[in-house]
């Protein structure tokens, strides 16, 4: 049986790593894309290539150079990187890491890919429910783009459809660590940290809500050889692991 092909937009991260194994899983035969944007430091793409060739998965690697972006604390190195409270963490005001259109821009080269290759869908890694409160990982906006996408492309004029899959979307960051260990996905050798040093930062957004995921799936970082959680202990009420 002939597998469909499907597009995976790829960072390298925890998310996107999951979201990927889940496609191979689900018997995909998928392609990878990550991207260079001018992000301060290239740790989830150095990444994102080692996981792709250890996964037998091809990756395309995008580089696009949109100097407006520098907006963002992600993208300008010489802005601060904000060490949010957790508790305020997607409280509702969008944080400096924000990069305007990035999902947007990504999902659009995803479907160009997946136009060409006559691929069945874009499988992607936004989660809403441990997140930092960027607007452009919101449901909403992926039915919106998926309906936009087939509006305007060759599959969709054909009486075909490219599907936008969001596995994460509605997952705590602790169910997405159960189902990246459950498929086996290579999370110890993923990159979340905003920070690009040699380790960890442990401070910023993305370090904090995969400390949360971890200490409350009950099971250590693989990632990391000193546990992203020690800071948290304090804070988190954490279940015991069955």
């Amino acid at each position: 049986m002939k597998h469909p092909k499907t597009v995976v937009l790829f960072s390298g991260g925890l998310d996107s790593t999951t979201a990927l194994c889940w496609a191979l899983e689900k018997g995909y035969d998928c392609r990878a894309v990550s991207f260079k944007y001018g992000q301060r430091h290239c740790r989830e793409n150095e990444s994102a290539r080692k996981i792709a060739k250890l996964l037998k998965v091809p990756l395309d690697e995008i580089s696009l150079s949109f100097p407006w972006l520098k907006v963002s604390s992600l993208v300008d190195s010489r802005q601060k990187l904000p060490h949010t409270v957790f508790s305020k963490i997607g409280g509702g005001k969008i944080p400096s890491t924000y990069v305007p259109g990035r999902n947007l821009v990504f999902a659009s080269i995803g479907v160009s890919l997946a136009d060409s290759i006559g691929a069945a869908a874009v499988v992607l890694g936004p989660n809403i429910i441990d997140y930092s409160g960027y607007p452009d990982c919101r449901p909403a906006f992926y039915r919106a783009l998926e309906k936009a996408a087939n509006a305007g492309t060759r599959a969709g004029a054909e009486g075909g459809k490219i599907k936008f899959l969001t596995p994460l979307i509605s997952l705590s960051k602790a169910e997405i660590v159960k189902l990246a260990l459950k498929l086996g996905a290579p999370i110890e050798f993923t990159w979340s940290c905003y920070s690009g040093a040699k380790r960890p930062c442990g401070k910023c957004e993305s370090c904090k809500l995969r400390a949360k995921g971890f200490k409350e799936a009950g099971v250590r970082d693989p990632a990391n050889k000193k546990t992203l959680g020690v800071f948290l202990c304090h804070k988190l009420q954490v279940a015991s692991h069955k």
